[in-house]
């Protein structure tokens, strides 16, 4: 059974929605006479335009949808024209425009080889153009050197008929006619000679110009001889004429010369000539060396010292040499070049030290060698004056002379030997005893000598005749060296002192009394340090940055903290020694107090003998003169440090006594009743006599009564100090320990 065909919506409804009108026929485009002119005439009359347009864009768009609808759906045979391609006959399509494809290949292929072929022609014609190019430029080149060369033999060979030296003659004639004319007839000749010589040089310089590109040419390598022989006479000629321009001091002339050796690149022999001409002969006139005329009449009275010798020198620098200066460092000169400040001047006078006064360099001789190196960097400063920018400064400190002549002085050298003596110095001053120094400068304050050499080689570090501002931090580091050698010495020798045992002999066999020298100094060296010290510092180096300052402001401070943090331990050192003195006899009495408690059956009224004696040591210390180099504060931490430590010595004795009486008292009561139950008598009998501990503590009572009344009597309050309060509670009766009275 077959199935009914499917209806469309043409079927059903009748016309499609967007159905044409009845004028407008879509398959009249189709028509092989189609006249778009005649179809639009022919509706116009009953038809508007934009009734026409309005039809005529809705079926192109029409159109594109459908074409793009089918391209889609048939995407990779359109791509490929294959022949499945849906609609009008692709297959055929395909077959008509194989041929035409073909004949256009063969076309193709036919003019691309014809392009090929002329691209090989053109190219083979390039290079030959290329080659006769570079022919026609060699043979212009050698012909341009050849020309060269015979204008430079012909300008050399012109150089004697123009005026030449008459410089013998110029003077014979100002000295008898008096008058300027030949002078003037030699300047100007020295001129025009020069200017001539500036214009061979030009040439000369076109001529390496060319030969650099001709190299290894028969032509070249037979015109080596004339160009060298060209050469070596120009730069004879210009020898003569610079000398000759130096020695009148034509400036014009000079100018041209220097231009002709800029020019030729042989500035160093510009240089050379200036030395050898003029900076030379001043220099030995100064410095006299072996060689020189003027050797053998100062050798008996020259010395090593330079200042003098570089005043003289900058003169000759400024009346004799300032002239070439100033016109090779010209703006818009061209002279740039030239550098007669390193290579002339600053050679000479190194070469004049080493020969003349070679000693000048040594560091042996410390303050020479400083005064020297100092007058050299003022003179190094002074031919900079001469650079007219900050590059040329730049430039003149890079030049091989100028490392060369730094190198001379070793610095490091000088450090060394400059550390050995400052630093052997004060080692040598701490290994003495400590004794006060009576000097007479009112402005001393300091008394020990280990103390005035350290604040000394502090200074010394820092003087304008030790200090060498390039190496300002080893001299930084040797000073704070010198401060850890101080206080490494005086806390070793505080070790010493304390154990009574060490190395450090001073401090062991000092009195307790020199130790106020010690404290005293030092108080006035961190005084020091702190004030004028680190100013005179601070201004050394007032031109660095304010980080470097700061540094350095730390790095003193830090060496001043260590001299501080052994004040305390210098005064405790003092208080030890006092209270051993003070302990010393009392430790014996306290020993007998036992003995006369135990001769009497009465309670102690009056206080021993020995308490008077306990205070004696620090009243005398204190009554002392070298106590008026102690501070008030000082004097006061000593008093009452002193005070407090005796009291506790006396507590720990006081009831260590009363502790070993208690338990012998309690050993002699468990025997006794031992005793009395072995003959039946009765313990419980009651003993009116006094104990020996209550007549101790009765004793030890009245003792420390008049003990704070000699504390009192050099202005310590007893019940401020735990220990003495300690004490009262141990030795008091019951009813007495809350008010502490005497």
């Amino acid at each position: 059974m077959s199935m009914a065909a499917v209806a469309t919506a043409t079927d059903l409804f009748g016309e499609p929605i967007e159905a044409h009108p009845s004028w407008f026929t879509p398959a009249a485009f189709l028509s092989s006479d189609f006249s778009p002119s005649s179809y639009i005439s022919s509706l116009r009359s009953y038809v508007p335009l934009e009734t026409l347009a309005t039809e005529l864009t809705s079926h192109l768009t029409s159109l594109n949808s459908d074409l793009i609808d089918l391209v889609n759906r048939d995407y990779a045979d359109f791509v490929g024209l294959g022949t499945s391609l849906a609609g009008a006959g692709a297959g055929h399509a395909t077959v008509r425009i194989q041929a035409p494809s073909a004949e256009l290949r063969s076309k193709v292929a036919a003019l691309r080889g014809a392009a090929a072929t002329q691209l090989v022609e053109l190219r083979a014609g390039m290079e030959r153009r290329a080659a006769a190019a570079a022919s026609r430029q060699l043979l212009e080149r050698m012909l341009d050197t050849f020309h060269v060369v015979s204008k430079v033999e012909k300008l050399i060979k012109e150089l004697p008929t123009a005026p030449s030296d008459f410089a013998g003659a110029e003077v014979g004639s100002v000295a008898t006619d008096g008058t300027l004319q030949n002078l003037e007839s030699g300047n100007s000749s020295r001129i025009t000679r020069s200017l001539l010589l500036e214009r061979i040089a030009s040439e000369i310089n076109r001529l390496k110009f060319y030969i650099g590109g001709t190299k290894n040419l028969p032509f070249i390598e037979n015109m080596e001889k004339r160009i060298q022989a060209a050469t070596s006479l120009l730069d004879n000629i210009l020898e003569q004429c610079f000398v000759q321009g130096l020695e009148h001091r034509d400036n014009n002339a000079i100018y041209n010369c220097l231009r002709a050796y800029a020019a030729v690149d042989n500035t160093t022999a510009a240089e050379v000539l200036f030395r050898k001409t003029v900076v030379s002969p001043l220099i030995q006139d100064i410095i006299a060396y072996s060689g020189s005329n003027q050797s053998e009449a100062v050798a008996t009275v020259s010395s090593d010292e330079l200042e003098e010798d570089y005043q003289r020198i900058m003169q000759c620098v400024e009346k004799d040499c300032k002239f070439i200066l100033e016109l090779s460092s010209s703006a818009n000169s061209g002279l740039h070049v030239f550098d007669f400040l390193a290579n002339s001047i600053l050679k000479e006078v190194q070469f004049a030290i080493q020969k003349g006064k070679p000693g000048a360099f040594s560091p042996g001789k410390p303050t020479e060698f400083l005064k020297n190196y100092k007058s050299s960097l003022a003179f190094l400063a002074f031919l900079e004056g001469y650079c007219p920018t900050k590059a040329a400064v730049v430039r003149f400190r890079s030049e091989t002379v100028y490392a060369e002549f730094m190198r001379q002085w070793n610095v490091g050298v000088y450090f060394s030997l400059r550390f050995q003596e400052i630093a052997g110095t004060l080692d040598s001053s701490l290994t003495g005893p400590i004794k006060p120094i009576k000097s007479r400068k009112e402005t001393q304050k300091l008394l020990l000598k280990q103390s005035i050499q350290l604040l000394e080689s502090l200074k010394t570090c820092w003087s304008n005749d030790v200090l060498v501002f390039s190496h300002c931090d080893k001299f930084l580091r040797l000073s704070l060296q010198l401060l850890s050698r101080y206080s490494t010495w005086l806390s070793t020798g505080l070790a010493a002192c304390r154990a009574h045992s060490g190395d450090a002999d001073w401090a062991i066999s000092a009195p307790v009394e020199d130790f106020v020298y010690v404290f005293h100094d030092v108080s006035v060296l961190i005084s020091e340090l702190s004030g004028d010290f680190l100013g005179h510092v601070s201004q050394f180096l007032s031109n660095c940055s304010d980080e470097v300052v700061q540094l350095v402001r730390e790095s003193i401070a830090q060496a001043s903290q260590l001299l501080q943090q052994l004040l305390p331990v210098i005064l405790d050192t003092m208080i030890e020694s006092i209270v051993e003195k003070s302990v010393e006899d009392l430790r014996q009495d306290m020993r007998q107090l036992k003995g006369i408690t135990a001769m009497t059956n009465k309670l102690p009224v009056r206080h021993s003998p020995y308490v008077s004696a306990i205070l004696r040591p620090l009243k005398v210390f204190l009554e002392g003169e070298r106590s008026a180099y102690l501070t008030k504060e000082a004097a006061h931490n000593l008093l009452s440090g002193s005070a407090e430590k005796i009291t506790n010595r006396y507590y720990e004795l006081a009831s260590d006594l009363i502790h070993a009486a208690r338990k012998r008292e309690f050993l002699l009561q468990r025997l006794r009743q031992g005793a009395q139950r072995r003959v039946g008598a009765s313990s419980d009998a009651s003993d009116d006599n006094i104990s020996n501990t209550e007549k101790i503590c009765m004793q030890l009572f009245c003792d420390i009564q008049e003990y704070g009344r000699n504390l009192a009597g050099i202005g310590i309050n007893a019940a401020e100090i735990p220990s003495y309060r300690s004490l009262w509670q141990c030795v008091a009766q019951e009813e007495r320990h809350s008010v502490i009275a005497f």
